[in-house]
């Protein structure tokens, strides 16, 4: 029986995780007869919560679905100062005396954290000769540089390069989940450095029988749902200043003004720009606009077979060209119904299945336009899109990403 390691910082118990890839492609090789453990952190991310409070435990051992959960004694951090990088340091160095400890070594460690903090888990596989496979989720630290907070030529950005590099140098596979991998890679000029042939593309997805399973078995009762007589937008994430979620609500405000009083915004979620939003929208009387704030996860999926458009958005940079590996997207596809995107991305999904509309870089007005055509659409035309979300969903579903990932193995 191989053993696989999966070495993840940010990975939570699957009960309080959203980002659920480790969690399902360690539970599908679990159940094609792997043994799988995945190494994290104790610290639960925006909160305050730890799941160690003895100083003298190093690790505590938890079970989820056959999967055998390591969680590392970190310290806690709010925010993204240096009591986090302080965190993500402790991590990798605490995180080996933990290997040392472990009976059962692993033939192949699959390891998340990029740059210098795979340096650790890299050393890791040597002393126990397994094949490491690097997994990019983000890629870091070009998206600090993307996002201007720092520049390419700041000397420590320099250096995450320099270990960025090194490292992909020294993978056995590089796993990207966007599918421009090799495009970055080949525009940073390390083509000539790095075996292309060993990189690979294994996007996120959707546990569809788990998403399945969650919309039959977990209904709420809405009347705002359930209304035969509304086209119900819906957005379903954070709402901070990065979602920027006010260019949904000028667009609910154009079309409110444009006189369709059946177009109604659902919006489920928190964030600190809720209150704010809300009372926007009650000054300036935009009352086709209704905050359901928090959901829990496992009712998303009903939620959003019960909408008619989902409306994805995000900011525009210069990493868009190499695709994007949303959560939230491959939900939105597993529920049967169109995606309206404000931002075009390199391999962009929805365009490939014809499953929505994309309308690059749109404004508010745009977005108004591009909602009432979905309104005025005709059934045969709507019934097309939403069977192609299904059949992304279907290609993107996790036991076939765990099919791709096994080859690797």
């Amino acid at each position: 029986m191989k053993t696989i390691w999966f070495i993840s910082h940010g990975t939570m118990p699957p009960h309080m995780e959203v980002r659920m890839r480790t969690h399902n492609l360690s539970k599908y090789l679990v159940k094609k007869g792997y043994r799988v453990e995945v190494f994290s952190v104790s610290t639960i991310h925006n909160t305050n919560k730890n799941l160690i409070d003895n100083k003298g435990t190093l690790y505590i051992e938890e079970e989820y679905d056959g999967v055998l959960y390591n969680f590392v004694r970190t310290s806690n951090y709010t925010g993204n100062g240096l009591k986090r990088i302080f965190n993500m340091l402790q991590f990798p160095l605490r995180l080996y005396k933990v290997s040392r400890k472990k009976k059962i070594k692993p033939d192949v460690i699959v390891c998340n954290p990029q740059s210098i903090f795979a340096i650790i888990p890299y050393f890791i596989s040597k002393n126990v000769n397994s094949k490491f496979i690097s997994e990019v989720r983000d890629l870091w630290p070009e998206s600090v540089v993307a996002y201007k907070l720092a520049s390419k030529n700041n000397p420590i950005i320099k250096l995450l390069y320099v270990f960025e590099k090194w490292i992909y140098k020294k993978a056995g596979s590089i796993i990207f989940t966007m599918e421009g991998g090799k495009d970055y890679v080949l525009d940073k000029g390390w083509g000539k450095e790095i075996d292309i042939s060993k990189i690979h593309h294994i996007n996120n997805g959707v546990d569809l029988e788990m998403f399945n399973y969650n919309k039959e078995n977990f209904r709420i009762n809405d009347s705002d749902l359930e209304n035969p007589n509304t086209f119900k937008v819906v957005y379903a994430g954070s709402i901070r200043l990065a979602n920027n979620v006010k260019k949904i609500i000028d667009a609910a405000q154009v079309i409110k003004e444009q006189g369709y009083q059946n177009i109604k915004f659902l919006i489920y979620g928190e964030g600190s720009d809720r209150e704010y939003l809300m009372k926007y929208c009650d000054e300036n009387r935009i009352d086709n606009v209704i905050f359901k704030g928090f959901i829990e996860k496992n009712k998303i999926p009903f939620i959003l077979s019960k909408g008619d458009l989902n409306i994805m958005h995000f900011g525009q940079n210069s990493l868009k060209k190499y695709g994007i590996s949303l959560n939230k997207m491959f939900e939105y596809f597993a529920s049967g119904r169109p995606t309206l995107s404000d931002c075009e991305v390199g391999y962009d999904l929805i365009k490939k299945y014809n499953c929505g509309l994309v309308v690059d870089n749109a404004n508010s007005e745009k977005l108004a336009e591009a909602i009432i055509a979905f309104n005025n659409i005709p059934a045969e035309k709507y019934e097309a899109f939403c069977n192609n979300a299904l059949k992304a969903a279907k290609d993107y579903d996790f036991k076939i990403l765990t099919e791709k990932l096994e080859k690797l193995l």
